[in-house]
């Protein structure tokens, strides 16, 4: 089962495109601050993630870094509440436009307003990337919401800043991510996407190149490895069925942020793909005795956790603690 389309046309416009060159693990310098909040945003703690973020704004309020945190805390709240349960698999397919996801939209523009502003004064990777990164989080949320002008508009700009960052710097580790799904997108689509990516003159890929390029964020990311993981366990799921690779790959978040729901739920999902039954129901009832610090996503995982275990034939009434 594939995603629309379209929604995965706009997601590979969106995302990082560079050329590979050889790695040396070249690193973000990020503030000590920045690293408890991405732990609050993998383990669900999302209010403490957005409270550190805003933190980090006060403290250096010209830098792009907290207003794009803030926004990731945003997003996986947008994933949480978009997730539907179909073709044994939680991902979210489709969202309203809804008034509520204007700040995720301001968080996005300003972080790439402010990365732009220091380019002006003084061009480096670093501002680059930020700039390509916010840019990107507008193109997911136009893509997830069927807003196809905006989410392409919004991809190319992405796609320029982010080519021009692995430029000045082709060891960017972060990068990889970006550049991981590009190849293993633009491998995937379908014949009309094809076409649709040939006249707007956005180069092909190579799915085997962009799951080593996934890897390597994994391995040697600041910002990006727990993300390259759980895209990459999700890309080996829905579109080549390696259930046992995207297995092997998923574990290590759930096992990583135990108090994560839905890294519960992606194990879930492959373990019942796998026929293994127990541990799949095993990980739904996990998913369901987590509470993230937001009861709307609380709420949808519940509704998730039914539908999966119903999906396997298990009882699913006593999902709550």
């Amino acid at each position: 089962m594939s995603i629309p389309v379209f929604r995965a046309f706009l997601l590979l416009v969106g995302l990082i495109l560079t050329s590979a060159g050889p790695l040396r693990c070249a690193k973000l310098d990020l503030p000590s601050s920045a690293y408890p909040i991405l732990d609050q945003i993998y383990s669900g703690d999302l209010s403490g993630a957005t409270e550190g973020s805003r933190r980090l704004q006060q403290e250096r309020p010209e830098h792009p870094l907290g207003y794009l945190l803030e926004a990731e805390a945003l997003w996986w709240k947008i994933w949480c509440t978009s997730a539907e349960f179909r073709y044994g698999m939680s991902y979210p397919r489709h969202r309203a436009k809804l008034a509520a996801d204007q700040h995720y939209i301001d968080l996005g523009a300003k972080a790439a307003l402010l990365a732009a502003a220091q380019i002006a004064l003084h061009d480096t990777a670093e501002m680059e990337f930020y700039a390509g990164v916010g840019d990107a989080q507008l193109a997911r949320i136009y893509g997830l919401r069927g807003d196809t002008r905006n989410g392409a508009r919004a991809g190319v700009r992405a796609r320029e800043r982010l080519l021009h960052a692995v430029a000045l710097d082709p060891d960017l580790s972060d990068a990889y991510m970006g550049l991981g799904l590009y190849n293993y997108y633009a491998d995937t689509l379908s014949g009309v996407a094809r076409v649709l990516r040939f006249f707007m003159g956005i180069p092909g890929g190579s799915k085997q190149e962009g799951v080593q390029q996934l890897e390597r964020a994994i391995n040697q990311g600041v910002l990006t490895p727990p993300e390259a993981r759980f895209y990459l366990a999700l890309c080996l799921h829905n579109y080549d069925q390696k259930y046992e690779r995207a297995l092997q790959i998923a574990v290590p978040l759930a096992e990583k942020y135990p108090a994560n729901p839905l890294f519960q739920l992606i194990c879930g999902d492959l373990y019942a793909k796998l026929g293994r039954r127990q541990l799949a129901e095993r990980s739904y009832r996990a998913a369901a005795s987590l509470r993230t610090s937001d009861e709307e996503c609380n709420a949808h995982i519940r509704n998730l956790v039914q539908a999966s275990l119903g999906a396997i034939g298990a009882e699913s009434g006593a999902t709550t603690p």
